[in-house]
């Protein structure tokens, strides 16, 4: 960890080890690393509304004759970062050629990419002192915070409230990320099973993109069965399968506690485990020092229903009934919502909906991203704040 070399295969064995990842899944995080380094250019000009980089070189220029000025909130960005999914570092990469610094405190068990970009940032010539890592538990995190005057943080609901309002602060938190049907399309809900399958399922469940409910005023029952069926034979495979997509928890303790937690929600009136009718024995899995939690899916026939809104870092997702009239006040806080209807009123009411962070109109896989566009908040818009200017000659 920073005295020495690592190839790609000893990488990958390593996170795997620590994050519980299968070994394909870390490979393909890589390579998205890999492909926003090499579009770094093209999504630069997307962060930036197209806005030429020199202006913020200089913090000021001109736009179509018009002086504009852009500055710099802090000379380095502070990150708490997450150990769910290596993926999740895409985030920070355009900083370094934003010349803004890097403070990175590593998840702790995923302090891999961070170690490894740094490198190749240095290795590409960008000077040392750039980026500093410190690793450590949470009173390292503090730090970071207390001390940068712009940082993001990764973290479970409780850190989303602590820092909710703080302008100094980027919080991301649990995605709740959701499919809804509306009305017109739902009769037509296997059309779009493997959406919805690959919404749950993709990167194991593990990522804020990961739909964790869908939404429907009817056959939502059928829907449930469908997608536990389609579930069912996911069986834990040693990280090295090829064919493996389950991810394992390596910290004790914590695939145990999120059972019992799925366990008391299924007592709820209403509320039912559709996957416990294909699982050949308990959700809770245990190989050697690892713990497996098979693919879950609820059924709810009330809104209200606390796992309506619950996430977890695993396949897990709640099909919720609910009337589409009431869908959008009750389905709270989305990270991303893909909405399949082609009613335009309703249409009109998502587009509106401030609460969704990123929409898909149609049959869009919740996990699909546009890397020209940030799926939770814009880092340029973040980091720098316009102002007016103006310059005239001096005699």
């Amino acid at each position: 960890m920073g005295d020495g070399t690592q190839s790609p295969d000893q990488f990958v064995h390593a996170q795997s080890a620590s994050t519980g990842l299968p070994e394909r899944m870390c490979r393909a995080n890589m390579k998205k690393n890999a492909f926003v380094l090499t579009e770094m250019r093209t999504i630069l000009t997307s962060l930036t509304r197209g806005l030429e980089f020199e202006v913020l070189t200089r913090g000021y220029g001109e736009e179509r004759q018009v002086p504009i000025s852009y500055q710099a909130q802090s000379p380095v960005l502070g990150l708490v970062l997450p150990s769910n999914s290596p993926g999740v570092h895409t985030l920070w990469l355009p900083i370094v050629p934003l010349q803004i610094g890097l403070v990175l405190k590593p998840g702790p068990q995923e302090p891999w990419t961070p170690y490894r970009m740094a490198a190749a940032f240095v290795e590409a010539g960008i000077p040392r002192e750039t980026i500093a890592i410190y690793p450590g538990q949470a009173d390292v995190g503090a730090a970071v915070l207390d001390n940068c005057a712009r940082s993001l943080i990764f973290g479970g609901q409780a850190t989303v409230d602590r820092y909710r309002g703080n302008p100094r602060v980027q919080v991301h938190g649990p995605g709740f990320s959701k499919i809804v049907l509306g009305d017109d399309q739902v009769d037509r809900w296997e059309r779009y099973l493997d959406v919805m399958v690959e919404s749950v399922f993709l990167n194991s469940g593990r990522s804020c993109i990961n739909c964790s409910g869908i939404w429907a005023s009817r056959h939502t029952r059928e829907i449930a069965d469908a997608i536990a069926t389609r579930l069912a034979d996911v069986r834990p495979l040693p990280p090295d399968d090829p064919d493996a997509s389950l991810a394992a928890f390596t910290v004790p303790g914590v695939a145990e506690a999120i059972s019992n937690a799925i366990d008391r929600d299924a007592q709820a009136p209403g509320v039912t485990d559709v996957t416990a009718k294909y699982r050949p024995g308990p959700r809770l899995v245990k190989h050697g020092r690892a713990d497996y939690l098979l693919p879950t899916v609820l059924h709810t026939s009330s809104a209200e229903a606390a796992v309506a809104t619950q996430e977890y870092m695993f396949p897990f997702v709640t099909v919720v009934e609910c009337p589409q009239e009431r869908m959008l006040e009750a389905i709270g806080p989305t990270l991303v919502c893909t909405a399949i209807t082609c009613h335009e009123p309703f249409r009109r009411q998502l587009v509106d909906a401030v609460h969704i962070d990123r929409l898909n109109l149609g049959p869009v896989p919740t996990t699909q991203l546009n890397w020209l566009q940030p799926h939770e908040g814009n880092i340029v818009e973040f980091l720098f704040r316009a102002r007016a200017f103006q310059t005239a000659p001096l005699d």
